[in-house]
């Protein structure tokens, strides 16, 4: 096998699906004797995800302290940073982990012999609803300069359906590839302990667990809502939150918690070690408006954790089930698949939060709450028998997606 010199390339070193995704092929394609480098366009003190000495970053002051002519500046800076560190390291192949990394790789051509994986990892027609400046450019490149990457990965077929039916993506450089997942480390680590005596002591109490950022995008107050309503109904269970995410999102829930007198909600915050959590929890909840194909789905699979999920996207389908590949949009009632339930989607056209009076105890949030119930109640899991629990996790082998990854078309 010739030499590979590999660079991950990412906004952040948060610990969102992404970065975890990023961490997983870099300790992958080390193990297996290659050079691996993780570069951040933003490197901060807080951050989870940490490639050490193979770290390389392009800033230390966040988008957010930057005037807009900095940031202006800063981001025309980025393609040029950017093959320089490609002359620097030798790099022979690039990925990039979202709308910004692919951008900034594909300004920088196609003529520097390096192989340049861009990768997309949620539907676009709906998160391009939010019509920023950066989000048109963004749209702009499906028909301009994503040319110049080599290859461009969808983690989900409606992903890559989305892309050429909704977004009029041009270019023939489209492949299927699901996130990989290291089963084995996921096991690992989910035996940790828990951090401290009181969390120790939370977990001993029926979980509904949200693992994620908590961003506009996964909509974490019609989770609290439904979680209020099934407890009003008698639901007895404590509704965990574990991630960091938007300051307006966050006061918005606590404004909620405050406003209905919701009890038993936590904030535990982010955790470098998410799988000793879900391990312990009762049931993974997703209320997203839109998704690619959430890396916490496979780890809850992984451990066994049932998942109740908005039906964001097709792609959660083609995780949850061994069968199906999708559910109609228009679906009227929870559907039970392989791996847990499937609600209709909360997502209705605008991206942004609501105000507490519009925020209305609706059928959509009924048929949530009794899937809660329902997952906390029964275990859809017995019939995750081995032959079906294999026929889930085999497509996100990381051996074999690693390798894809790499792969010329």
């Amino acid at each position: 096998m010739s030499e590979r010199r590999i660079l991950l390339f990412m906004p952040y070193g948060s610990v969102g699906g992404m970065e975890r995704l990023a961490l997983t092929f870099y300790n992958y394609y080390k193990s297996i004797g290659h050079q691996v480098y993780g570069l951040k366009i933003i490197k901060l003190d807080t951050d989870i995800i940490s490639f050490g000495e193979n770290e390389i970053y392009m800033s230390t002051s966040d988008f957010s302290q930057m005037r807009i002519d900095q940031r202006l500046l800063f981001y025309l800076s980025c393609p040029s940073k950017l093959k320089n560190i490609f002359k620097k390291k030798k790099i022979t192949h690039c990925i990039c982990f979202g709308d910004m990394a692919n951008t900034i790789c594909a300004f920088t051509g196609n003529n520097d012999g390096v192989y340049k994986v861009g990768s997309i990892h949620a539907l676009k027609s709906i998160e391009f609803t939010n019509k920023s400046w950066l989000n048109k450019l963004f749209k702009s490149g499906f028909k301009t300069y994503y040319k110049n990457l080599d290859k461009v990965v969808c983690i989900s077929k409606a992903i890559k359906k989305d892309l050429l039916e909704n977004l009029e993506y041009k270019f023939d450089n489209l492949e299927v590839i699901y996130n990989p997942h290291d089963i084995s480390l996921i096991l690992e680590k989910a035996s940790d302990k828990l951090d401290t005596d009181q969390e120790l002591e939370l977990f001993k109490k029926p979980i509904i667990l949200f693992l994620g950022r908590l961003s506009i995008q996964k909509a974490p107050w019609h989770l609290l809502n439904s979680f209020y309503l099934a407890q009003k109904e008698g639901l007895s269970a404590e509704l965990v939150f574990i991630g960091d995410g938007d300051n307006s999102v966050i006061d918005f829930l606590e404004k909620m918690l405050e406003k209905f007198k919701i009890k038993n909600v936590h904030f535990l915050g982010r955790k470098p070690n998410p799988y000793k959590y879900l391990k312990r929890a009762k049931v993974l909840a997703l209320s997203s408006y839109y998704e690619g194909t959430p890396n916490v789905i496979v780890e809850a699979i992984c451990l066994g954790i049932p998942i109740v999920s908005t039906n964001c996207t097709d792609g959660i389908v083609e995780l949850m089930s061994s069968t199906l590949q999708s559910i109609p949009k228009e679906q009227e009632t929870a559907k039970k698949l392989d791996s847990g339930w499937i609600t209709p989607t909360f997502f209705k056209g605008n991206l942004e939060i609501p105000s507490l009076d519009e925020l209305r105890i609706e059928e959509l949030t009924k048929k949530f709450a009794k899937a809660l119930t329902f997952a906390l109640a029964n275990d859809p899991l017995k019939m995750n028998e081995q032959r079906i629990h294999n026929e889930l996790l085999s497509k996100f082998e990381i051996s074999f997606v690693a390798e894809k990854y790499l792969a010329h078309l």
